[in-house]
């Protein structure tokens, strides 16, 4: 079950302190006292601090990570917690892809059922109440943020992920650079697929005559 446990007992202040946040430099660690720096000393608002570690904002011991980081870029702020939010809600979102666009009580019934009597009423509806709250400052219209480091791993992991069989499949391209003049021209081949080494020597032969070496 993918359902945070962490919850907040009051809703009020939550977009408040989410917007502080983006306006203040990242702190060491996100503590009380500094919760209670950015102007929010009530005992009702420490919550919040459990609630980012669901949604992937800090660690265990309250040290930001990389997407409380993103999250300070104002322009992708809501994007950034859209993504937080679908991660640490996970089974809700595969009970409904559009889960940030139920109400409270819808909300609620989905995550007493995915639990299985694990929450007392009280709790699930302030769980639900903190999932419809969170969603309100979030922005899910938009694309998944992919860094570098995204990308880089994604091509990893399809590159690992393909057969011999696929590789084998797929046709092999080779690059070639012609100069012309004080152009310079890149030509990307793609080659058929064959076992006869005969019929790329004749290519490669091709190449070198009209491009020259």
């Amino acid at each position: 079950m993918s359902l945070p446990a962490a919850y907040l007992t009051s809703f009020k202040n939550t977009a408040d302190i989410l917007q502080a946040i983006v306006a203040a430099q990242a702190p060491d660690r996100f503590t009380i006292k500094f919760l209670e720096g950015l102007g929010y000393p009530s005992s009702n608002d420490r919550a919040m601090i459990n609630v980012l570690k669901a949604v992937g904002f800090l660690d265990d011991s309250g040290v930001p990570k990389k997407r409380y980081h993103q999250y300070l870029d104002q322009t992708q702020s809501g994007v950034v917690l859209a993504e937080g939010i679908r991660e640490a809600y996970a089974d809700l979102f595969r009970v409904n892809k559009n889960a940030n666009t139920m109400t409270a009580p819808d909300v609620k019934n989905k995550m007493k059922t995915l639990s299985e009597g694990a929450f007392t009423d009280r709790v699930l509806s302030q769980m639900s109440g903190t999932f419809t709250t969170l969603v309100k400052s979030a922005d899910f219209s938009a694309n998944p943020i992919i860094t570098d480091d995204d990308a880089h791993l994604e091509d990893e992991s399809a590159d690992e992920g393909e057969t011999v069989d696929n590789k084998e499949k797929k046709p092999r391209r080779d690059q070639s650079r012609s100069r012309i003049g004080d152009l310079v021209y890149t030509i990307n081949i793609v080659l058929p697929e064959s076992t006869n080494p005969a019929v790329y020597d004749a290519l490669f032969k091709a190449l070198r005559e009209h491009l020259g070496e």
